[in-house]
């Protein structure tokens, strides 16, 4: 996620500089043909390609309202997973007591248990993010991707489960590193922890209710992640757009060439311009509804869920009176992306 006030100009052409080069140089070859070879049947009437581009601004604007619905859906789940795992810091520390135990614990003993609740979860939220982040066929797989996913420190890899360690035991870690959902079979654990301690009276059964109702909550929550994830953009409106906007921008040169060979002079060259202009403003939009429809893909337009989830550990270990706690998640690089 761009953390800044907003992107750059230059920063926007630099991102886009490939396309305005190839925009350039196509429409400077049909300038070529028209005026110096003279080839005066490639110019065509402005009216068709006006038709067409009219057609495409449309269904742009359908396609990218629907990739920012997928965006701005996952951050509003994020957002739930904030506040449901408050609520879970808080019922982990208030709700284990010794009020109807079997046998009463000592204080010291009890911060364990609470340590242990809010430390799975939190082990919860990484494992989450990492397996969002997992590439699927239809996100972008290219080297340039996946360079900057390493300079993000976002990049799919199977060490990268190791940072759970420090947060559950070794024998949660060995149960859960030989599932396939990791994510899930932390909130099975904490389930099951949660039944013991009732079995041992250091919850009653109102509030074993309600925290079983917040593990419920939290598995619908990871659910959607994974409609998200796991469902792409419908391929066959992704795909037809593209075709689209690059059929108007090679049509388009041949209009607006026969436009500007009408006022004579120099005034043909004016089509280059005009036409990287056009071409760009496209394709431009096509590209932000390209890469917004994937926002677990460990890029630019990402939901920030490593942020989050850091911001989330910090108010669940400031719970257990810690200090010695992380620092929040930083903006990367000169863009201030954050992830």
């Amino acid at each position: 996620m761009h953390a800044g006030r907003q992107y750059s100009l230059l920063h926007t052409l630099f991102w886009t500089s490939k396309y305005i080069l190839i925009f350039a140089i196509w429409s400077t070859i049909v300038v070529l043909l028209y005026s110096t070879l003279e080839i005066k049947w490639i110019g065509i009437p402005w009216l068709p390609i006006a038709l067409v581009g009219t057609a495409i601004a449309f269904y742009l604007g359908f396609k990218n309202n629907s990739a920012y619905d997928r965006l701005w859906e996952a951050r509003k789940i994020w957002g739930g997973i904030v506040n449901s795992s408050r609520t879970l810091g808080v019922m982990a520390r208030d709700f284990v007591t010794n009020e109807y135990a079997n046998e009463r614990l000592s204080q010291t003993e009890l911060q364990k248990i609470h340590r242990r609740l809010i430390y799975r979860h939190i082990a919860w939220l990484y494992a989450l993010t990492f397996q969002l982040r997992e590439p699927k066929p239809w996100e972008h797989n290219n080297k340039k991707s996946a360079k900057n996913r390493m300079s993000f420190d976002t990049d799919p890899k199977p060490e990268r489960y190791d940072y759970l360690k420090q947060f559950i035991s070794t024998e949660d870690f060995a149960y859960i590193s030989s599932k396939t959902n990791r994510a899930v079979q932390l909130l099975s654990l904490q389930s099951k922890d949660l039944k013991e301690l009732k079995s041992k009276g250091l919850i009653d059964n109102f509030r074993h209710m309600e925290m079983k109702g917040l593990i419920e909550k939290l598995y619908a929550l990871q659910g959607k992640c994974e409609r998200i994830k796991n469902y792409p953009f419908p391929r066959q409106y992704a795909s037809v757009n593209v075709f689209f906007v690059w059929l108007f921008s090679f049509l388009l040169p041949f209009a607006m060439v026969h436009e500007f060979s009408q006022t004579g002079g120099c005034f043909i060259w004016l089509t280059v311009p005009l036409c990287v202009v056009v071409s760009w403003v496209f394709h431009t939009m096509e590209v932000i509804g390209d890469f917004s429809e994937n926002p677990f893909e460990g890029l630019f337009n990402d939901v920030p869920m490593t942020s989050l989830s850091r911001t989330i550990e910090i108010d669940l270990r400031e719970m257990l009176d810690e200090t010695d706690l992380p620092v929040p998640i930083k903006p990367v690089t000169k863009f201030k992306i954050l992830l």
